[in-house]
């Protein structure tokens, strides 16, 4: 897969041999070098949220100190400089995911807020009475729950697509099965959160859109790790959350097809998404900015611009060659340990960079606190995805995640201290 990465020698994160210098990206996140119990961080949290680079923490800081100021009122020079930032972001992001015009990006709170923006403005607009929703059985509760109530609240149908032993999507001759006249909505995640599962987002919104089908695609788990472009996706919507992509929590981005949005209603009413006001009523502001009332989180969304401007430097296409590295690695690693059940596709290019596993003799909670006790911060529990882990027959797994900063020693501490915790059950007092 490097060979097809071409090689910029005059970047210094990245190695001669075109794979990212790791070591030089880790000097940039000032967490990683703290200690917890005395142990060296091993942060494997990241699909929950990923650590913040200098260049992003110092973006935040500088906002507050040279420029603060409300944003599209002002005609000061702070105001301005304010908005031309903000609005810089908001074309760092539609140039990031390929989307067409910065006017198809919309901010929100995170990737739920987006979910729920297109479920309430789009949806109820659209949805109604012997409708469907087609979703999958392993969804984020995000992107279930907010169709859930649609559903309820206007007498519409869910389909769930199921999975396999392999925990892929069980696609046989799934557009017959699923997608109907009644279809409305195909709303699925790209990758899953739960297992790591990479879903097939391109064939089933092309299979879709045949079919007159909007799509929405939950990316949370796929813009921060792997090259996404909206346009060569083909779909109506996509959500994703800065937060897991090296920028603050709070911000998150919501692309719409422009036609689409242009002819939805605002989410939010208030001040900023208007464009003129009467006793009578108001109309509102063109398109992103209808969707955006109130002041919005300016500090965190020009954050969120250097982390674009991080990942971009890096490459998305080495951000995914370098997880896939590390999790078939780490997967190696997992398989020689005793008892251990593993979920997920056995192919490497099936999966992100996501590792769900469970330990029989050891419950997910018990495993995390011991873990941690050797400075790895793991994810235990449901995940948000409790119909998929009633799928699987568990309460919950334990999940290791990973991103740009972690290292392949890093996954021989987890092996180790996994290894321990083991012993330490087994009442092995030597180990």
């Amino acid at each position: 897969m490097r060979d097809s990465i071409p090689t910029h020698l005059n970047n210094p994160y990245i190695l001669p041999d075109g794979s990212l210098n790791v070591e030089r990206i880790r000097q940039d996140f000032p967490i990683l070098q703290r200690k917890v119990h005395g142990r060296p961080l091993v942060y494997l949290d990241n699909a929950a949220t990923s650590q913040k680079p200098v260049q992003v923490i110092d973006a935040l800081a500088d906002f507050y100190r040279r420029y603060n100021a409300n944003i599209h009122r002002a005609i000061h020079c702070l105001g301005e400089e304010a908005t031309n930032a903000y609005e810089e972001t908001r074309a760092k992001v539609a140039r990031f995911i390929g989307a067409p015009s910065p006017d198809c990006i919309i901010f929100v709170r995170n990737t739920t807020e987006a979910i729920n923006l297109v479920a309430y403005t789009w949806g109820r607009s659209h949805i109604g009475p012997g409708d469907e929703i087609v979703l999958t059985e392993m969804e984020h509760h995000s992107n279930m729950v907010p169709w859930q109530r649609l559903a309820q609240e206007k007498g519409a149908r869910l389909r769930y697509i199921g999975i396999n032993h392999e925990q892929c999507l069980d696609l046989d001759g799934w557009p017959h099965a699923y997608l109907t006249e009644r279809t409305k909505l195909l709303a699925i995640g790209h990758v899953s959160n739960g297992v790591g599962t990479i879903h097939p987002v391109k064939e089933m919104v092309a299979e879709a859109r045949r079919r007159g089908i909007v799509t929405l695609i939950d990316g949370a788990q796929s813009v921060p790790h792997m090259p996404v472009n909206v346009q060569d996706l083909g779909c109506d919507f996509l959500a994703f959350s800065a937060h897991k992509m090296l920028g603050p929590t709070g911000v998150g981005v919501l692309y719409g097809r422009l036609e689409l949005l242009v002819e939805m209603e605002p989410f939010l009413s208030g001040g900023e998404m208007i464009s003129r006001v009467t006793l009578e009523g108001a109309q509102w502001a063109h398109v992103p900015w209808k969707f955006e009332a109130g002041t919005p989180n300016i500090a965190d969304v020009i954050a969120f611009g250097a982390a674009i401007d991080y990942l971009s430097q890096l490459g998305m296409e080495r951000v995914r060659a370098h997880e896939m590295e590390l999790t078939s690695y780490a997967l190696s690693r997992l398989r020689q340990l005793e008892e251990i059940v593993i979920y997920g596709p056995q192919d490497i290019s099936q999966r992100g960079g996501v590792i769900s596993f469970n330990l029989p003799s050891i419950h997910p909670h018990d495993l995390g606190t011991l873990l941690d006790r050797f400075g790895v911060a793991i994810r235990t529990g449901h995940h948000c995805n409790q119909p998929l882990m009633r799928r699987l027959g568990v309460a919950g797994t334990a999940r290791a995640s990973f991103y740009v900063y972690n290292t392949f020693q890093e996954v021989d501490t987890l092996i180790e201290a996994i290894d321990r915790a083991q012993a330490r059950f087994r009442g092995d007092n030597a180990r």
